[in-house]
């Protein structure tokens, strides 16, 4: 009998080494080999060719008329917008999220809601007790709800009582490092246990056109425990974000197959469960009924969707030879230091002596470009103590030349704006303003905007 030879495979990258080493040499990260056992090679293995011997497939050309999939609404407008209209017949959706955040009660206020209006829905709990399932759902009102619930962490019991069923609507899997395959040796939640029991999951999801829904574990880092093929083998994977002491939480679709993706959902969490947020940036901008020095508010664009955030600054003059400190909170350190290098080198301010602290309001993230020119303004506004008007916005990308480019979506950005209240807008020149009436100024380097902030001529 020929020898198994033992191989290690990476859980970031996938991938695969003969030897275990404390790093993985493609991507760096520590501890992520495990031990993987192939199938032994026999002498016919090696020699058969796989070039003859299947079955023909059918070709079809991209001109084939195909419909759109019909979607499911949740009954949760926050959670359909996330993934892009409702649920797909046959699609698998990857949820993940820090413990605590509020997945497994998003998914049984949804469960509940597509069991009430006739849906057959599947609620399979590999954590907890049916009877601590029962008790989250009495607690949310939820208990009335005809929700089949089940709990265990088999793959082959599971798929076998859903065969000998009619096929459901909805199959929640919570969570799908619990599930245990028993063709595949290893404890739950290793690398092969996780990929093979999502397979065959997502399989029985694709023949029996059922929507299913797995709940992710994640790491310290924030990104999704297993494998990172996990995320390729499903079609939407969505992150729920939020801090457990905060009482808003955002549904953020990071890969959508049947919709737009960077699409959120706000949700605020009380003691009846997660409750929808319809305009997320009163969450985001701060009560104030006069302008203050340092604070300006930016329209985020998430997908589809306008919020607007409020960036605050703050700096603080040192003694000579104290080393100055650059502390942000929602916001990539490295792009603030960029824009202080622009701020003194293209516009003669010294920030060099002073420490500068960068806040995005509410516990918020921003990653869009768009945000230079309101960072930049809010620090020029903090070090001059010179106030922006309070109904006034800012958004623009800032090159290293000091120049003011466009950003896409800016009409989209400033009918939020008007429909919030404010009247004055500093946006990059050139940007459309189609039936959003605010005041625009338009601004072309980042020196101009300095010398309006300053008042200097």
């Amino acid at each position: 009998m020929a020898k198994v030879q033992k191989r290690y495979v990476c859980a970031a990258c996938g991938s695969v080494t003969l030897r275990w080493q404390g790093q993985c040499a493609d991507c760096g990260a520590w501890n992520s080999l495990s031990e993987e056992s192939p199938a032994a090679a026999t002498p016919f293995a090696a020699k058969h060719h796989l070039r003859a011997g299947g079955q023909k497939i059918q070709m079809s050309g991209l001109d084939v008329p195909t419909p759109l999939p019909p979607r499911c609404p949740t009954g949760i407008g926050e959670f359909d917008r996330a993934l892009g209209g409702g649920l797909v017949a046959g699609s698998a959706i990857l949820i993940g999220g820090d413990p605590g955040i509020g997945k497994s009660t998003l998914l049984l206020q949804a469960a509940a809601r597509i069991a009430r209006a006739g849906g057959n829905v599947v609620y399979i709990s590999g954590e907890e007790a049916s009877n601590q399932v029962r008790l989250r759902a009495m607690r949310l009102g939820l208990g009335d709800a005809p929700v089949q619930l089940a709990s265990a962490t088999s793959v082959r019991d599971i798929l076998t009582t859903l065969e000998a069923a009619p096929a459901p609507d909805l199959l929640i899997i919570d969570s799908i490092q619990t599930m245990h395959s028993d063709v595949i040796e290893g404890a739950p939640g290793t690398v092969s246990q996780v990929r093979a029991s999502a397979q065959e999951l997502i399989r029985f999801a694709k023949e029996r056109n059922t929507a299913l829904v797995l709940v992710g574990h994640v790491t310290k880092d924030g990104t999704i425990a297993g494998p990172r093929v996990l995320e390729h083998m499903v079609d939407t994977v969505l992150a729920f974000e939020g801090e457990r002491s905060h009482q808003y939480r955002i549904l953020r679709a990071i890969k959508n197959r049947f919709g737009g993706t960077e699409e959120i959902g706000v949700f605020s969490m009380n003691e009846g469960g997660l409750d929808e947020v319809g305009n997320p940036s009163s969450l985001f901008l701060t009560q104030r009924g006069e302008s203050v020095a340092g604070a300006v508010v930016f329209p985020a664009l998430e997908g589809t969707r306008p919020v607007l955030v409020e960036i605050q600054a703050l700096t603080v003059r040192l003694a000579s030879g104290a080393t100055p400190r650059r502390a942000v909170v929602g916001w990539d350190s490295g792009r603030l230091a960029m824009i202080l290098a622009v701020l003194e080198s293209r516009c003669g301010l010294n920030f060099s002596t002073c420490e500068v602290y960068l806040n995005i309001s509410g516990g918020y993230r921003i990653t869009d470009p768009a945000a230079d020119l309101a960072v930049a303004a809010a620090l020029v506004s903090a070090l001059g103590e010179r106030p922006l008007p309070a109904t006034s916005i800012a958004f623009g990308e800032v090159a290293l030349s000091g120049e003011i480019r466009p950003v896409a979506h800016g009409n989209l950005r400033l009918k939020e704006a008007a429909k919030l209240g404010f009247e004055r807008a500093y946006l990059p020149s050139g940007t459309v303003n189609e039936g959003a009436n605010l005041t625009l100024d338009a601004v072309g380097r980042l020196d101009r905007l300095v010398d309006g902030i300053l008042g200097r001529a």
